[in-house]
This record gives structure tokens, sequence and C-alpha cells, in this order.
């Protein structure tokens, strides 16, 4: 056995982990070939690199399975009824921003936030005969947030990709989705409404709260914990 930390298998997200830890003294790598998903540690005893998609790491968090993980707030949220009760914010890394926003299509002049939203999906049911279909893959978190603002009148519909898209292939009305400089958005002539993100994300380090840890696993973890402060 040993501690486990999970960390996303690639991309800009890997490296700027890599690049976060190794200023804190823990020098963490691939290994093997290209396509293989294996890693190592260096720096620290007893703890072991485990490289997953960053949506899968709330899942493993949850079950125990692994012991420290590093994904998005967004994922972490939506993925995990209760996330703090399930999992512990260690530290959060800085990188990986992003704003989880509503974005309505450019020529809806008179939609401009939550409020003409609201007037607008009453309208649309009462032309249309259903209810004006907004695209995501954050239900929880997008329907928590509609709820609290008081919009009425609207169904979510399952988006897992090329969300912007949904409006253009008329399969949604609006769109609720994960942005960093809104360019995608800006290129599809949808508009962000005022005010407030649904969630401010970025990459953070959490710990699970069920992972269980005995004799020298607890030792490593302890002693990685106090590395990381």
């Amino acid at each position: 056995m040993s501690v486990k930390i999970g960390v996303p298998s690639k991309g800009r997200l890997m490296e700027k982990t890599f690049d976060w830890f190794a200023e804190r003294g823990i020098t963490m790598k691939r290994t093997g070939a290209e396509r293989e998903y294996s890693g190592a540690v260096e720096g620290i005893e007893g703890v072991d690199l485990v490289l997953l998609s960053a949506s899968e790491i709330p899942r493993e968090l949850a079950a125990g399975r692994i012991h420290m993980g590093v994904t998005g707030t967004d994922l972490v949220r939506e993925k995990l009824g209760n996330w703090n009760s399930v999992v512990e914010v260690v530290a959060e890394m800085g990188f990986g921003h992003a704003d989880l926003i509503i974005a309505v299509p450019d020529c809806w002049v008179d939609v401009e936030t939550l409020d003409d939203l609201d007037a607008a999906a009453a309208a649309f049911r009462a032309d249309h005969g259903f209810r004006l279909r907004i695209a995501t893959k954050y239900h929880r978190l997008v329907r928590e947030h509609l709820r609290a603002h008081g919009v009425a009148d609207y169904q979510l519909v399952d988006s897992q990709g090329a969300t912007e898209g949904t409006i253009r292939n008329l399969t949604a009305e609006a769109v609720a989705d994960i942005t960093s400089t809104g360019e995608t958005l800006r290129a599809n002539h949808l508009k962000i409404l005022d005010g407030a993100p649904v969630l401010c994300s970025q990459a953070t380090l959490f710990a699970s709260r069920s992972a269980l840890c005995e004799g020298a696993d607890a030792e490593a973890l302890t002693a990685l914990r106090a590395r990381l402060a």
C-alpha cells in the first residue's frame, strides 16, 4: 500500500500540476511508453502517482481509491453531492481558471440578466408550447443556480461537447458552459449574461475523507501534508 495522488494524465493541466509540486520539492514524472499512463514521485517516500482524466478524479476521491487528487472545482462540485463532506480542499493551485457561465444569442437584445432570461423563458413557453432549452453538462450546478435566482420555465438538455454549437444546430436556445476567455462563445455569436458566474473554478488539490490510511501510509500522508503546507 501507499499514499496515492491522482493527477490529470495529459496536457497543460498535468504539466502545471507537475510544476506546482516541483516548487514544493516533490518531483512527478511520467514513466513508460508515451501512451502508457504510469508515473512516479520522487522527493518523498511512500507516495505513488496515479494518472487519470480530470473528470475521473472526483469519483476516485469519493470512493477512497486515491488519497489526494488534482482536478477542477467545477468537476468536484458537479459530480459530488454534498461535496465538502466527501472531500477536503487542501490547496487552490492558482491555475486552470475558468468560469461556468450562462450565455444566450447576441440577437436577444432584451436579455442581459437572469431576470431577463426568466421573462424570456416564460414567453418562449407561451409561444412554442415547450420550455426553453439550456444545453450543458453541469446539470447540478446550473439547476441550483437558476433555482436560487428564481428562473423557471426552462429545461436542461445534456451536452458533453461543442456546447456552443447546440444553438446553431437548433437543439437548445441557451447554453451553460465553462469558459476561460469567452472567445469560443463570441465566435458562435453568444453573449454571457451579466452578473456573477454560476461558479468560478480553478485547479485544486483535494483530499479524500474516506481513503483509509494506517501505519506507514499515515506517516507518509502526514509528511506529504507538511511538505505541501
